[in-house]
């Protein structure tokens, strides 16, 4: 699994994908930071923490596009279901190397916190409350991508999919405006990645959001094993 693990990591700075999520991470988050917080004066992050869905959900797909897709493509997926590792191994080695270039995507939040640290008091509860959100976020998002990457030897396919998803996933509010019947309108307003991630941004950090975001994680995680079971048996 460990090995699984840091041939993914590695993966991505061999190539330039993985450096082009960080700098896509940097240079946004840079632009939101400077607008929404230096620029007013203030310490403030909720503009910065607000702008990070537009970045994840810009750069998600590139990271989990190619999980599983380019194993199909290149024929070597046959070697990893046969490897000495359990097919949930396989599948948790290729999520945590994926997530891991998440964090340190979104880490740049806590440098900016830490600038502000040196000309006023910032909130450290509330920073800490919305990394955290960021955290559970990126650790849906990154599932929902794999669980798409495993289904398509494609990883442009991959992408497009897993963009449509997620902003879907994300836009579960906005669509439940359109809903005249009450149940379905609260149902996909409770179920919406944007109305939890909301409440951390909000300051607001809650048993239920946090295991909401778990559970999304482990069923994503659940199907792309019982995915790649199948595939194995095929």
């Amino acid at each position: 699994m460990l090995a699984i693990f840091k041939r993914e990591f590695k993966s991505f700075f061999t190539t330039p994908l993985g450096y082009v999520v960080l700098i896509i991470f940097n240079i946004f988050s840079g632009i939101y930071f400077w607008f929404g917080t230096l620029y007013n004066d203030t310490v403030d992050m909720s503009y910065v923490y607000s702008g990070f869905t537009v970045i994840v959900l810009s750069t998600m797909p590139i990271i989990t596009m190619r999980l599983l897709s380019e194993e199909r493509r290149q024929k070597t997926d046959q070697a990893l279901l046969t490897a000495p590792v359990s097919l949930a191994g396989i599948v948790m080695s290729k999520f945590f190397a994926a997530f891991l270039l998440y964090l340190i995507g979104i880490s740049v939040t806590l440098v900016y916190s830490t600038v502000l640290a040196f000309f006023a008091q910032p909130t450290w509860g509330y920073i800490l409350g919305n990394y955290l959100g960021l955290m559970l976020l990126g650790a849906a998002l990154t599932s929902v991508g794999l669980l798409i990457s495993s289904i398509t030897e494609n990883q442009i396919v991959a992408a497009f999919i897993s963009l449509a998803a997620m902003f879907l996933l994300l836009m579960l509010d906005t669509v439940a405006q359109l809903f005249p019947v009450q149940f379905i309108s609260d149902l996909l307003y409770a179920l919406s990645f944007q109305t939890r991630y909301d409440n951390f941004v909000a300051g607001m950090v809650s048993l239920s959001d946090i295991l909401y975001f778990l559970s999304a994680t482990v069923i994503c995680l659940f199907l792309t094993t019982r995915v790649m079971e199948k595939r194995r048996w095929s």
